[in-house]
């Protein structure tokens, strides 16, 4: 029975003695500053194109800029843009993968924003209407790239490129 105070002492003199290196570890580590983020090496030149891209450390670009800015969509022109019997084909995907459940009969608005007026937020070429099936955009668009051939998304293009024009398929 003489150990339990023994061993009660011990333990409570471990106690205090490490809660008093934790407080003066933490009162270290709140007192140093955080290092400075490393510096690249400042080229010769000042022209940004002689530096070398290892060392001028640049952001890459993260999906489209909606709005108008520095274009980097290639403007890739469509196969079928002025092929009838393809903007019909197109009409028919457009109902066949429900886009008509977002964007209304005949494109003409709903859940999703009208395809028919000039507003487009991501670009009307028919790039960037292609980009914005394959890639989705932001609040509700899916990305349909893994699920439809880009032939299938290239006549959709076509449909709604048609529409309010003379070559509309079914115009409402």
């Amino acid at each position: 029975m003489r150990m339990l105070p023994c061993f009660t002492a011990i333990v409570v003199a471990t106690f205090f003695v490490t809660s008093g290196a934790l407080a003066q570890q933490q009162q270290q580590h709140k007192s140093a500053k955080p290092a400075p983020p490393p510096q690249a090496p400042q080229a010769a030149a000042a022209s940004p194109d002689s530096t070398p891209r290892a060392i001028r450390m640049e952001q890459p670009q993260m999906g489209p800029t909606p709005g108008p800015g520095a274009d980097t969509v290639p403007e890739t022109p469509n196969p079928y843009a002025k092929d009838r019997a393809a903007m019909m084909e197109g009409r028919r995907l457009f109902n066949w993968y429900n886009c008509a459940g977002c964007h209304g009969d005949h494109a003409g608005g709903g859940m999703g924003p009208s395809l028919r007026d000039s507003t487009w937020v991501y670009g009307g070429t028919d790039a960037r209407i292609f980009n914005s099936i394959y890639q989705g955009r932001t609040k509700g668009m899916p990305s349909w790239g893994a699920k439809l051939p880009a032939d299938q998304i290239w006549k959709i293009v076509a449909y709604i490129r048609s529409l309010r024009t003379a070559n509309e398929p079914e115009k409402p």
